[in-house]
């Protein structure tokens, strides 16, 4: 693994942004600052990009290159509240896929933070050694440091999904993942795609008196790796606002309701609740 770090200048990074992947991220707006981490994982090139604005403000990080809708709506409460986000790229796609020795291997970045979660990401998709494991192991500590989770005291992160594939639905009792969640809040007049996912029991009870589709992971859940299981592990607060593809103003709803939830639950953190201006709030 190879990291370079270095702050492109505005017009630069328009420029290469739009050439390398125009319908993945949204325009960096004025008075937008940029800044890049570069990280070689074998073949892969991997640009951790923070987009801030007059910042102090909260701090929004995106893992997976192909939710970009998560982004769009975290630019659009930025540009009113002011704070970060740190947006990870690698060509549009889901999956870390490089070769290294001539071998293809593959893993979910949302596999790569715990020592037990990082071998079981990389088997589901065949190849693995130990050698890649450290090496995949380094970037999740690179995205975790540049994040600056420890100066922040906290993770929150944004996700999308697909139309009826996963949900709040999918965290009840019966379904697949009802064993991951400690409890469960539906609002049946929501949509079901539309979801946040904490790790404290202060931010369930918060967003359930909302009346938001959330789910409160059980503290028993299976080691993947991921990193709702590493701040469990690490005990730093952490959200999940998970909304499906192109829900762009239920998603900023949602990211608003999450940050005056955090901002509630945690008033040592100093973090700012919504501005009572930001659109849909």
């Amino acid at each position: 693994m190879t990291i370079i770090k270095h702050t492109v200048p505005f017009i630069l990074l328009l420029t290469c942004f739009f050439t390398v992947s125009a319908q993945q991220h949204p325009p960096v707006f004025e008075g937008m600052i940029t800044d890049s981490t570069r990280i070689m994982l074998g073949d892969l090139d991997l640009n951790l990009v923070r987009y801030s604005y007059n910042t102090p403000g909260i701090n929004f990080l995106a893992i997976h290159d192909n939710e970009d809708t998560g982004v769009k709506a975290a630019f659009d409460y930025i540009a009113i509240n002011n704070g970060s986000i740190l947006d990870c790229q690698y060509g549009g796609a889901r999956n870390f896929k490089f070769i290294e020795n001539d071998i293809i291997y593959q893993t979910d970045p949302n596999s790569i933070y715990t020592d037990e979660g990082i071998p079981i990401g990389l088997e589901k998709y065949a190849a693995s050694n130990e050698a890649v494991i450290a090496e995949i192991k380094n970037v999740g500590k690179t995205i975790m440091k540049t994040y600056n989770y420890d100066k922040h005291g906290y993770i929150f992160t944004l996700h999308n999904n697909a139309d009826g594939g996963f949900g709040i639905q999918s965290y009840l009792p019966e379904n697949e993942l009802g064993s991951t969640a400690d409890s469960v809040h539906v609002n049946y007049e929501m949509d079901e795609d539309d979801m946040i996912l904490v790790t404290e029991l202060k931010l369930f009870n918060l967003l359930k008196k909302a009346d938001v589709n959330v789910v409160l992971q059980s503290e028993e859940a299976v080691d993947d790796g991921s990193l709702s299981i590493y701040a469990m592990q690490n005990k730093i607060p952490y959200i999940n606002v998970e909304v499906q593809h192109g829900h762009q103003e239920e998603n900023l709803r949602l990211i608003q309701l999450g940050v005056k939830a955090m901002a509630e639950a945690y008033p040592k953190l100093g973090i700012k609740k919504p501005a009572a201006g930001t659109a849909g709030f």
